[in-house]
């Protein structure tokens, strides 16, 4: 487990929306990703999902939140919002986040759990090496998996490996 893996019912609910928009993602032949933005009052301020099968493959939510907070926000808003995602910040989204100097991550499944699940299901490992958040950005605080919602996602994940095979 990596981080503080304390949860309330305010994370709860906003990783439930994630996994939302993850299964929107699935729907719309896109790999299962969501992610919230919250501020500092438990606001959602930002939302997206993965948008990578048009063959952008920078289209993840989490990169698109990090852009829309160094456009949108202070640099004081930015430290204090909570990053919400159905998975683990790959590298780049990492990166990303530390740069633009976002607050907190909650994640309801870890990378490491990804990269198990792909490999299960037959599927060759991307091009970037799967660090964890900690390893890209170690000063960002970050909490997950949460079990059960782990799950949830893994499912998702399963049915697009399904849909993809059958494409």
């Amino acid at each position: 487990m990596t981080g503080q893996n304390k949860y309330d019912d305010d994370d709860i609910t906003h990783l439930r929306h994630c996994i939302q928009l993850a299964t929107t993602a699935v729907e719309a032949g896109d790999e299962p990703f969501g992610s919230v933005l919250v501020d500092a009052a438990g606001r959602v301020v930002f939302e997206d999902r993965n948008r990578i099968s048009g063959g952008d493959a920078t289209r993840h939510p989490e990169f698109a939140i990090a852009r829309w907070a160094a456009e949108n926000l202070t640099p004081d808003e930015r430290a204090a919002a909570t990053v919400y995602t159905s998975g683990e910040h790959c590298p780049m989204c990492s990166a990303a986040h530390a740069l633009v100097g976002l607050g907190r991550i909650v994640f309801a499944s870890s990378g490491a759990q990804y990269a198990a699940w792909m490999a299960e299901l037959g599927v060759a490992p991307g091009p970037v090496a799967g660090l964890s958040i900690t390893q890209v950005a170690p000063g960002i605080p970050v909490a997950g998996p949460v079990p059960g919602l782990d799950d949830e996602v893994r499912r998702l994940h399963e049915r697009a490996a399904q849909g993809s095979a059958s494409r």
